[in-house]
């Protein structure tokens, strides 16, 4: 039979193991030494512990640096005004942008820089992946206008490109939204716009078939037609008065004269020619030499005789110069003035000179009244033309004005091109970085250095933790 001799059994309740015990609970004293190998190999644990991934980091992760930009949203709001002359004046007016507490312009711009349309497009103007851009970090400032982005790349030259294609992108995007704004807006009001033009075009086409029909081009035709009338008819009745006047002097001649016009005429024709006057110088001569003749001798004598033949065929020789001369015959020239010398003569001048004023006043006297006669029967005509195209013209007018009122608006709305989408600028280009925003190594090593110092705060700790310890037991038992 054999007997198993086993080891003595340690007693965990012995005083080796008690002290043990207390040692790693209590510590040691501050002057045992024999704990420092532990306590710094701990130290050298923890500090590879702290610092390997620090520098493993610092040496493996890629450099990245960033681009920031900064936009400005003006608070002022924008007015438009357009005058028409003779129709009347067309305004748009556009409150500011933070006017209104409904909608925030900045959280909008927000929302838009990280919009996938931006994000697309800028990504397609670098030629590479939307997940290769990333998206920008957007920061708004309270209580200002202000919006912050910033985009980061591998290079200080990529991050300022990424953030002037985002740049570009937004704003070429707010130029789209506020020309399909404006466009949108164009549409809606075309309809009414084609309607007025319509109008416009259906009152003109009655104009032009009203002034075909009746030759009357303007209501202010008819009006100069109708001083014209009122005109004449005051020269007509000076005209007449004139005739009237002409006519009295004429009779007023004749009757001092005891002439007539025509015999007038007649003898002054007859005194103008020389031949006339000659033959009529020689009668008198004869009838001179017969007179003398029949003082001295008897009818019947020879040179009485003679005398009173040699003054009938002088006599005779003009009378067949007159008949020549006038185309009349003897008889009707026996009431001639034979005699129209000195102021007679100047008086049947001024007679016939009369008559031919009065024949001509008589004649522009019917002219004009011919003239007058047929204005009136116009004018009679055109009255109702004129009252017609009066109306069609002030429709046209009205007309006219509506059609260039509402393409007045139409045009005013076009310069309210911030009214949903307000002016923005760019208060700061994408800076070019001068150093990596990550990794940061100042970071890094303050982390680690402040992750040393707690762990030497720790194992310090724990080197004074027996006299700490004893120090709060003593406490306790002297306050009970």
């Amino acid at each position: 039979m054999t007997t198993a001799i086993h080891p003595p059994l340690t007693n965990p309740a012995s005083p080796k193991n008690k002290g043990r015990l207390r040692r790693v609970v209590m510590g040691g004293n501050l002057g045992d030494l024999g704990r420092l190998p532990r306590y710094v190999a701990f130290a050298l644990l923890g500090g590879a512990v702290i610092w390997g991934p620090i520098t493993g980091y610092l040496k493996t992760a890629p450099l990245t640096y960033k681009s920031s930009t900064s936009l400005i949203l003006p608070g002022s709001g924008a007015s438009a005004s357009m005058n028409l002359n003779g129709i009347g004046q067309a305004s748009s007016f556009a409150n500011s942008a933070f006017a209104s507490n409904a909608v925030s312009p900045t959280e909008t711009y927000k929302r838009l820089l990280n919009a996938d349309r931006i994000l697309d497009a800028a990504a397609d103007s670098l030629d590479i992946s939307r997940s290769d851009l990333g998206k920008p970090r957007v920061n708004l400032v309270d209580q200002t206008s202000l919006i912050h982005f910033e985009m980061t790349g591998g290079s200080p030259a990529e991050a300022q490109s990424r953030g002037d294609a985002i740049l570009s992108a937004f704003f070429a995007e707010l130029d789209a939204l506020r020309a399909d704004e404006q466009q949108t807006r164009e549409d809606s009001s075309l309809g009414a716009i084609q309607d007025y033009r319509a109008s416009v075009a259906s009152t003109r086409t009655d104009i032009e078939m009203l002034q075909s029909s009746t030759g009357l081009l303007s209501v202010a035709q008819y009006d100069a037609l109708l001083a014209q009338n009122t005109v004449l008819e005051a020269a007509l009745r000076n005209q007449q008065a004139i005739a009237s006047e002409k006519e009295a002097a004429v009779r007023t001649l004749e009757r001092s004269l005891g002439i007539g016009v025509a015999s007038a005429a007649v003898t002054l024709k007859l005194f103008a020619d020389d031949e006339y006057r000659q033959l009529l110088d020689q009668a008198a001569i004869h009838a001179a030499a017969l007179a003398d003749a029949r003082s001295q001798y008897g009818a019947n004598h020879p040179k009485v005789q003679e005398a009173r033949r040699a003054k009938g065929q002088a006599e005779g020789a003009a009378i067949s110069r007159a008949v020549a001369l006038t185309d009349l015959s003897a008889q009707q020239l026996t009431g001639l003035d034979v005699a129209p010398n000195g102021e007679r003569a100047a008086l049947l001048a001024d007679l016939v000179e009369m008559n031919a004023q009065h024949a001509g006043a008589v004649e522009q006297l019917d002219a004009m009244q011919e003239q007058l006669t047929a204005q009136t029967a116009r004018l009679d005509q055109m009255a109702t033309a004129a009252a017609r195209l009066q109306d069609l013209q002030r429709d046209f007018s009205v007309a006219e004005a509506v059609f260039a009122s509402a393409i007045a608006r139409s045009q005013t709305t076009k310069s309210d091109v911030y009214a949903s989408y307000p002016l923005v600028q760019v208060l700061e280009n994408p800076s070019l970085p001068e150093a990596p925003s990550s990794p940061n190594r100042k970071l890094a090593v303050a982390a680690g250095g402040a992750a040393t110092l707690m762990m030497l705060f720790g194992l310090l700790l724990g080197w004074t933790r027996s006299a700490i310890i004893t120090t709060l037991i003593r406490k306790t038992t002297c306050a009970r």
